[in-house]
């Protein structure tokens, strides 16, 4: 249901292009990983993998699950609530790795968190925290990056440009656009992978 409203919502609001790497469409039980640069982008990676005929198992985070009517969603659709700082913040991974194995492909945040800007630029992608790689070293489940570019002209800065950015998004349009990459496999050892990417 999610991904379906997404894919009819994003449309209205900007111009969305999705382009992805030549070969074969992720396969199922994939770990997607996107940049995550503003409040809008879930939906707008959503509505862009639809488009694929991947509607993934969400990680994200567990606040969400206390909004009314989208915690009832998020918990009937099966996504996962991440509850950071926590005790249970490891049971994550391990309900995605349930998902990833009954053939679910799995999208989660590499950097776990939205970066902390006021302005509506783009600038490369955060350091990962470690899930990424222990879930892949855990599954042995393909990775695939999906890279989106624009979500922060739809909505991005104080609480009021946010409101007014997407009051707006309708007579603007902005262009947003969402690249699905090659598939890869990580190291098994996490240690290798967070020692590369601090390098």
């Amino acid at each position: 249901m999610l991904s379906r409203i997404a894919a009819a919502v994003v449309p209205a609001f900007g111009n969305l292009t999705v382009t992805a790497a030549p070969g074969p469409r992720p396969a199922p039980g994939s770990i997607l990983v996107a940049n995550h640069t503003s409040l809008a982008d879930p939906a707008v990676v959503v509505a862009a993998l639809r488009r694929y005929g991947i509607e993934p198992v969400i990680l994200a985070t567990g606040g969400l699950w206390r909004v009314p009517l989208l915690g009832a969603a998020l918990r009937r659709e099966g996504h996962i609530a991440v509850h950071r700082g926590t005790a249970r913040a490891a049971d994550s991974l391990d309900a995605a790795a349930v998902a990833l194995a009954s053939g679910r492909s799995v999208l989660l945040y590499g950097e776990g968190g939205l970066p902390v800007r006021l302005d509506a630029g783009e600038s490369a992608p955060g350091p990962f925290r470690s899930g990424l790689a222990r879930l892949a070293a855990a599954t042995g489940a393909p990775v695939v990056p999906v890279g989106q570019a624009g979500a922060r002209r739809l909505c991005s800065g104080s609480g009021a440009k946010q409101l007014a950015g997407v009051l707006t998004a309708p007579l603007r349009r902005p262009c947003v656009h969402v690249h699905i990459g090659s598939p890869f496999h990580l190291p098994d050892r996490p240690d290798r992978v967070l020692e590369n990417s601090s390098s």
